[in-house]
């Protein structure tokens, strides 16, 4: 029996499955990460040390929570947007409902920027007021390194939506290549909403 051969159209794109492969490797990472805060959790609980070692801000990290899964769904608003063509707004900015890919991936980047200055914020006072340090406790080591990390990755998405913003106005035409840039770092985006979620729960919420 024959059969149709598949047309390149139809291929799945190279550059869209090498993201999701090297996501499911950062997504290892971060198994890494959560494997050692449970295991940290377990000794010290065992050995009788406080646990949290700090008063954590809960309604702070709610409040960047918040903002950064809004943000999920301004980035994917912008995808919905690029995937029909449509790079600017074509009606005044006070119409949500006309914004292209700049005006939804501008706004998601200024989200993701107060997410990060806001655990900056944390950051900050946690030292200065609590003396929760990386060396400190146990507790303050697992605590920096994976929100750190996480936030190292929110900065690389940062840059990314920057570098492809300016891809947008530099560029006299939007081609297909960064139609799929585009959607690539969207998959970046939601990972790192995805796993803040499981930080929040289990640094924040899960004592």
């Amino acid at each position: 029996m024959e059969t149709t051969p598949r047309t390149p159209a139809s291929r799945p794109n190279l550059v869209s499955v090498g993201t999701i492969v090297w996501l499911s490797s950062e997504l290892m990472f971060f198994a890494a990460l959560f494997a050692m805060y449970f295991t940290i959790r377990s000794v010290d609980k065992g050995s009788g040390l406080p646990w949290p070692d700090a008063h954590l801000d809960i309604a702070l990290g709610s409040v960047n929570t918040t903002v950064l899964l809004l943000s999920s769904v301004t980035c994917q608003m912008g995808v919905f947007a690029v995937e029909r063509g449509q790079i600017k707004r074509t009606r005044g900015l006070f119409h949500p409902l006309s914004w292209g890919l700049r005006e939804w991936y501008v706004l998601s980047l200024l989200m993701g920027t107060y997410f990060v200055c806001g655990q900056g914020y944390e950051y900050f006072d946690l030292v200065t007021k609590q003396g929760l340090t990386l060396a400190s406790s146990n507790y303050g080591s697992v605590f920096y390194l994976a929100t750190g990390f996480h936030g190292l990755h929110v900065t690389g998405g940062l840059i990314a939506f920057v570098f492809l913003l300016g891809r947008t106005y530099a560029a006299k035409t939007f081609t297909h290549e960064q139609q799929v840039s585009a959607i690539v770092v969207s998959y970046y985006w939601h990972f790192v909403d995805v796993v803040w979620i499981g930080l929040f729960t289990t640094i924040y919420l899960i004592h």
